[in-house]
């Protein structure tokens, strides 16, 4: 494959990566303008842009330009810097830019009724690609979500084992009861993704907890959730849930989190019989 089709592969299969090319040359380089190399989450590569202590340089920079996911422009004076005198290089001056390669923003949607319908379509004009699994036909189907990645209609727990989660994906747990939450939120808090949501009051939500606890489930692993899902922006109906929602995972996506207020609810610092009348108004909003 060339490098363009293994970046499409790359996106295909949920990675990161990042693309370096040399944009720029003035006098001799070990390569040509337009030299194209992808760096790997793995940290293999594909294509060169020279080789020797430049390309080395580049691999890092890649690194950190898939991790930051913001692109970047290096300058290499080849003339002036003898580490860079491989025996190869008769002096010139390069310009690198490297830009992330970053997989569709997959959101796996955990229910099919009221919010589930508003947050795939919210969902969709962000720029997620949504795949929806509930365990009613009637509601779990193209008529209903005609423009899903995939929507699956199965048992939950059986749904559940046959998926595989990229970690750049968004999982959001809506379904239509709370016992329902609970086993997909068992199976959730080890997919390893990216942002994890689950709706209800924290009331409930902390009931949730205290039931998985019981069972094993260490409690530093119910930090990872947004719950009651969303940004406090005093959601009510079904549509404004799944606002909250979709903004909670934008603020995730280009890291702006800490600079925003989120409505998730630190089960271990705060107290769980706080919030009473939070939890009322986030009980009534409720609807699934």
């Amino acid at each position: 494959m060339d490098i363009y089709e293994q970046i499409v592969e790359l996106r295909r299969q949920g990675r990161r990566g990042a693309v370096a090319t040399i944009t720029n040359v003035r006098g001799s380089i070990p390569s040509f303008q337009t030299a194209k190399m992808l760096v790997r989450d793995d940290g293999s590569i594909a294509g060169t842009i020279g080789g020797g202590c430049v390309e080395a340089e580049v691999w890092q920079a890649a690194r950190e330009v898939m991790e930051e996911e913001k692109p970047r422009t290096l300058t290499f004076n080849l003339n002036n810097n003898p580490k860079y005198d491989t025996g190869l290089v008769c002096g010139g001056t390069l310009e690198i830019f490297i830009e992330p390669v970053l997989p569709p923003a997959l959101l796996y949607i955990f229910g099919a009724g009221h919010v589930a319908y508003n947050l795939y379509k919210v969902a969709q004009i962000a720029g997620f690609e949504v795949i929806v699994i509930d365990d009613r036909e009637s509601y779990a189907n193209r008529e209903r979500f005609p423009d899903a990645r995939e929507v699956i209609a199965a048992d939950f727990d059986g749904a559940t084992q046959q998926l595989h989660v990229p970690e750049s994906a968004y999982i959001v747990i809506v379904t239509r009861g709370h016992r329902d939450d609970m086993r997909v939120l068992r199976w959730a808090l080890n997919a390893n993704a990216r942002y994890l949501g689950m709706i209800g009051s924290r009331r409930k939500t902390i009931a949730i907890y205290k039931e998985l606890e019981t069972e094993g489930v260490p409690s530093e692993k119910f930090a990872q959730v947004h719950a009651p899902v969303g940004l406090e922006i005093g959601a009510i109906t079904p549509e404004e849930i799944a606002v909250a929602i979709v903004a909670e995972m934008i603020a995730v996506r280009r890291r702006a989190l800490p600079n925003i207020a989120s409505k998730s609810y630190d089960y271990i610092a705060r107290n769980t019989t706080s919030g009473a009348a939070q939890d009322a108004v986030e009980e009534t909003a409720d609807n699934r």
